[in-house]
């Protein structure tokens, strides 16, 4: 993945140059059609989103929980925790989304672990500043 992509995305923009490069290196760009469950509660979490473009749905049981769209990520707690899924993600519209694996945030954190170290604080700044 380019990483001029990564710095659009609010959760990337207080990483620098250097740091969104070696993020690029480690994760990819997909493109979800609507309907597509990107996350099922209950199963184990393998990767995170980041949604660059579209939005999803977020439904625990039949409950629906929240809407996501430009900007927002999920998954970055049971990746990070090693956890299942609490909800399930499903596209509401066509998506375009960054996606990081657990693998990559391993090896991103064995290889370059001051990066690491900013995803995972951005992740939890986004997370409080939301209520999370």
């Amino acid at each position: 993945m380019e990483e001029r992509r990564l710095r659009s995305a609010p959760l990337f923009a207080g990483l620098g140059k250097k740091e969104r490069r070696a993020l690029a290196a480690r994760t990819d760009e997909i493109d979800v059609p609507a309907g597509e469950q990107l996350a099922r509660e209950g199963e184990f979490a393998y990767e995170f989103f980041v949604i660059e473009k579209g939005t999803a749905e977020v439904t625990h049981g039949s409950e629906h929980l929240a809407d996501l769209g430009p900007g927002d990520f999920f998954g970055e707690m049971g990746v990070l925790g090693h956890k299942r899924r609490g909800a399930t993600v499903t596209a509401t519209s066509p998506m375009e989304v960054i996606v990081m694996t657990e693998q990559a945030l391993r090896s991103l954190n064995h290889d370059e672990p001051q990066v690491a170290q900013r995803l995972e604080e951005a992740m939890e700044e986004r997370l409080a500043a939301d209520g999370g």
